[in-house]
């Protein structure tokens, strides 16, 4: 039996993995580099500037501290939205709950950009434009059917003697989601929780619009840094840093995706 790859294969694979990270790579290097001739350094020159050029930002500083507030608060309204509902539809048989659970999912499927304008003249009206508590909101309507269908799938693995058991044993509702039924499907709510938080943090269509003059988003501050002269090496930067929440997301549910998937699988 013939083991490991065959050199053509693996020159395949080199030019692949190089073509992925190549981008990375560039990204990272550049956000080291002084790109505009300034504090009497020459273009080139390997420097913490640009992230010292962040910090010293104060729309920069805002920029991530509205991001990472309408982010979390979103995964945070799914959750906690989405695991009762998602335990209903799991549970209890009603006229059309597959139905409704379907409409969720075609809901999710509709482009951000069709409900932009009736969005925005809403949240204008009840004052939540320029502001990253209106982003969490839309973006938790978007979201929360993926976290519905997430969770129920997981809940409809738990068997419902579970739940016969404990309340047998005089659990409430709230004890028993506490107490058993969170515990028993901690992969499905990392699983969940990781889609809601990539699809907030990636999305750009509501963050512009719904950000006219303040509570920009890290996106929309990368955005506004291409101008006629624009400073790669500080765009960069801020790219990097935009990594940071997602790659530290991934590793504190790594766990409980890789179970979740499985159990999913």
């Amino acid at each position: 039996m013939r083991t490991g790859f065959h050199p053509a294969r693996l020159l395949v694979l080199a030019m692949l993995a190089l073509f992925i990270l190549l981008p990375l790579v560039q990204t990272v290097v550049l956000s080291f580099l002084n790109t505009l001739p300034r504090d009497g350094l020459a273009e080139g020159t390997p420097s913490l500037i640009n992230y010292r050029n962040i910090f010293a930002s104060d729309d920069l500083r805002a920029s991530l501290v509205n991001s990472g507030v309408y982010v979390l608060l979103n995964v945070a309204l799914c959750l906690g939205a989405g695991l009762p509902a998602a335990y209903a539809f799991s549970r209890y048989r009603f006229t059309g709950d597959r139905h409704l659970l379907l409409a969720l999912l075609v809901f999710r499927m509709t482009p951000p950009v069709v409900l932009s304008l009736p969005i925005f003249i809403l949240f204008a009206q009840v004052g939540l434009v320029n502001s990253p508590i209106g982003i969490a909101l839309v973006h938790c309507l978007f979201n929360l059917p993926i976290a519905i269908w997430i969770l129920e799938s997981f809940i409809s693995a738990v068997p419902q003697e579970l739940d016969e058991t404990a309340f047998i044993d005089g659990h409430s509702l709230p004890s028993f989601f506490l107490r058993h039924l969170i515990p028993a499907i901690a992969p499905g709510i990392g699983v969940a929780a990781f889609f809601c938080f990539s699809f907030s943090w990636v999305e750009v269509v509501f963050a512009r619009i719904l950000t006219v003059t303040g509570g920009k988003p890290i996106t929309m501050a990368i955005n506004a840094l291409f101008t006629f002269q624009t400073d790669i090496g500080l765009v960069m930067a801020m790219t990097v840093i935009s990594l940071i929440p997602g790659v530290a997301m991934i590793w504190f549910v790594r766990n409980h995706i890789a179970r979740g998937f499985t159990i999913r699988a």
